[in-house]
């Protein structure tokens, strides 16, 4: 298992639509084992929000979704 996701995470990511920029970031930080603690970090939110983003419960605004693609792109380097 990825550093710091819960099965429960990591099931609830896989099931929830790719469209979702937040869903593919928590795709792309689960492949790399990237911490939510570092994610939330880098782009100054909770820890909650970047759970809720993951799953699918909630979206990032346009303006986060910018930072997101960079970051998806940083770390898929």
């Amino acid at each position: 298992m990825s550093y710091g996701y819960t099965l429960n995470l990591v099931s609830l990511n896989k099931s929830a639509s790719a469209r979702s920029i937040g869903v593919k970031l928590g795709r792309t930080c689960i492949k790399h084992g990237v911490p939510v603690a570092d994610v939330a970090e880098r782009l100054g939110v909770s820890r909650q929000t970047i759970y809720h983003w993951f799953s699918g419960k909630s979206r990032p605004s346009e303006q986060m979704a910018s930072k997101i693609e960079k970051l998806i792109t940083q770390l898929e380097r």
